[in-house]
Order: structure tokens, then sequence, then C-alpha cells
């Protein structure tokens, strides 16, 4: 027998909710990624990565609610208040447009839309630290 760790089946519906939240989140650090030029390509202007950030941090907002249960109240919390934080600073760059100066310019622009969303690691840590061991039967 095999020793697995699964979630509570309490918790699978947050966790789902979680996972739903995670993907937009992600999807709008990806575009926001998407700035910087590569050997390649020029990257995207960071008008439209801002767009598309803005939408996913909405989306994620919106998504929120799915995934709050009191053991993960100080995860979400911080998750909620980390998405509210991105989300006013990429209103604030697309508002005032501030000139970044360059390479390094734009890479601190994108390390400080991302910045607020670094709660997300330490939600899904844990979850990751919520499972709980169970039997399986080994399978051959």
């Amino acid at each position: 027998m095999f020793k697995r760790k699964r979630l509570p089946a309490a918790l699978l519906p947050a966790h789902a909710g979680f996972s739903a939240v995670l993907t937009e989140v992600e999807a709008g650090k990806a575009a926001l990624a998407g700035v910087m030029p590569t050997t390649r390509l020029p990257g995207t202007p960071l008008p439209d990565a801002l767009l598309e950030f803005e939408d996913r941090t909405a989306r994620a907002a919106g998504l929120m609610l799915a995934w709050r249960v009191p053991v993960l109240d100080e995860e979400w919390s911080a998750c909620d208040q980390g998405l509210a934080e991105a989300r006013e600073r990429a209103r604030r760059f697309r508002e005032e447009a501030p000139d970044l100066g360059g390479f390094e310019g734009l890479i601190w622009a994108v390390e400080e839309l991302m910045s607020p969303l670094e709660p997300f690691e330490a939600a899904a840590l844990r979850f990751r630290a919520l499972r709980t061991s169970c039997s399986t039967p080994r399978r051959w």
C-alpha cells in the first residue's frame, strides 16, 4: 500500500475555485511578461499587455469567493488584497503612462505590477500543506 496525500473532500470545491482564479492570474502575468523583448521578437506593447493584465485580474477578482473558506481565510485575504493592489497599480500605469526610459524601466514596471500577486504562491503552498494521507491500493 502506498500512502498518498489528498485534500479533504470539504476543500475540493475551494481548491477548484482557487485553480480557476490562479489560471486568470497566471494568464495576466504571462501577458505582462510578454512585453519583454527577446532576440526574435520585440515584445508586446505595454499598453496592450496592461489591458490584458487588467482584464485577467478583474476576472480573477470576480472568481475569488469560490475559494473562500475559514481554514484559508488568511491566505484568501492576502490574495484578495494583492489582486486589488495589482489592479490599482495597472490603472495608475495606464492613466499616468510613466516614461520607463528603456529596458531597465520595463523590467521595473513588470515587477511592480506583478509583485502584489505573490500571496498566490503562499496560498498554493497552504493548499498543499492541507493534504492528508490516505491509503491507496497498489496497482500493477
